[in-house]
């Protein structure tokens, strides 16, 4: 199982839902989110407990298996976080998290990846990145809208994501993982992806099969980013240490970084650091 940290791709499935539970796992995703919150009626809740604690102990190889409770001031969250408590999970989705103290209410365990997707989730969110058991930020984007009353799903929203990645950041956490594009068609979901990718996000949240490999896709170099990177290195080679050019552009020691970053985000064999790069 890949850690937190490398994670591109997570996948809700509703818990009511067990017979999908499979087909999300097999996806290609790297966590599956069985979800309790949203997607589940009340009525279904406990019965969707009751599926995901037997999907939990089957297990489902390499994929991780994470869990969305439902918020912490809900008539749900004392019977989500016991079932959370008792069973074999990799990771809590703590539904519109909006202090440490409603982390601490999940008790001790497996890590917490909390939802940030209201005014005062947005407001404590240094704090909640900062708790010893956050493993990731989430970004809930269609309740954030909903919470602050804009329309706007992209500048509107811009301000909000780049605090998730700054608060990641300065937590020592991985990037944060986007929220989900509620459409499925293609061309929004590759916008969507990019824009994820440029604003410093590390992965997306996914509603459903067919938006996993795109998203995966989306958080890989591309041939051209690879190819660039390749020939910042060489070039750096050749200065011997000192800053120089390439294509008119000033290559210096932040260039390099990026470069060789780059490489590693996909494997490739360059992925080193440069013996003129300090570690």
């Amino acid at each position: 199982m890949r850690p937190a940290g490398a994670w591109h791709s997570c996948l809700f499935v509703p818990g009511n839902r067990p017979e999908r539970y499979a087909k999300a796992a097999a996806s290609g995703c790297h966590a599956v989110i069985v979800d309790l919150e949203d997607s589940v009626p009340a009525a279904d809740k406990a019965g969707a407990r009751d599926a995901a604690a037997g999907w939990l102990r089957e297990g489902c190889g390499a994929v991780a298996r994470l869990l969305r409770v439902n918020a912490a001031d809900s008539a749900d969250f004392a019977a989500d976080a016991e079932l959370c408590r008792a069973a074999a999970v990799d990771g809590v989705v703590l539904a519109k998290a909006e202090s440490v103290e409603q982390l601490d209410a999940l008790a001790a365990g497996a890590p917490l990846l909390p939802l940030i997707e209201t005014a005062r989730g947005l407001a404590a969110v240094a704090a909640i990145a900062a708790h010893p058991r956050t493993a990731r930020l989430l970004f809930g984007a269609l309740d954030l809208q909903l919470d602050l009353d804009i329309e706007d799903e992209d500048e509107g929203l811009l301000l909000f994501r780049s605090q998730l990645v700054l608060a990641s950041r300065l937590a020592g956490l991985p990037p944060p993982l986007d929220g989900v594009t509620a459409t499925l068609r293609p061309e929004a979901l590759s916008r969507d992806a990019r824009r994820a990718r440029r604003l410093g996000f590390g992965g997306k949240l996914c509603i459903h099969p067919a938006q996993v490999a795109a998203v995966n896709a989306a958080f890989l170099p591309s041939e051209a980013q690879l190819a660039w990177a390749r020939r910042v290195c060489a070039a750096a080679e050749r200065a011997g240490g000192g800053a120089t050019t390439l294509d008119g552009v000033m290559v210096d020691l932040p260039v390099l970084r990026r470069a060789e970053r780059v490489l590693a985000a996909a494997g490739a064999e360059q992925a080193r650091t440069c013996r003129f790069s300090k570690p």
